[in-house]
């Protein structure tokens, strides 16, 4: 009786040795880790790799490996605008006109 109510008291002994490990031992006394500051992430333009248009003047685009067409979204941006060589996207109230062979994004 005696020696299982021993083991008992070690096995107590050492769970509650292990709740205090789960704690930086080198820390000093009453400190607490920073709170993790929450970055804004910026969603990046969508990339147009294709305009394809029937011919009923009915168009679709390529834009992030997605066909997109008037009026779809992709990426959160949402395609207003298709001409021959370029496209027009909105976000926010804003404007953005992407080129079909331009490395230059033209915000209006």
């Amino acid at each position: 009786m005696v020696r299982s109510g021993l083991i008992t008291v070690v096995i107590l002994g050492m769970l509650s040795g292990h709740a205090q490990a789960s704690q930086d031992p080198t820390a000093p006394l009453g400190w607490q880790a920073p709170a993790k500051k929450q970055s804004s992430t910026r969603t990046r333009l969508p990339q147009l790799q294709s305009i394809v248009c029937d011919e009923f003047s009915s168009c679709t685009v390529i834009l992030n490996n997605v066909a997109v067409e008037l009026g779809q979204r992709v990426s959160g941006y949402t395609l207003t605008e298709i001409q021959d060589d370029h496209v027009t996207v909105t976000r926010g109230g804003k404007k953005w006109r992407l080129e079909l062979f331009a490395d230059i994004v033209k915000t209006n």
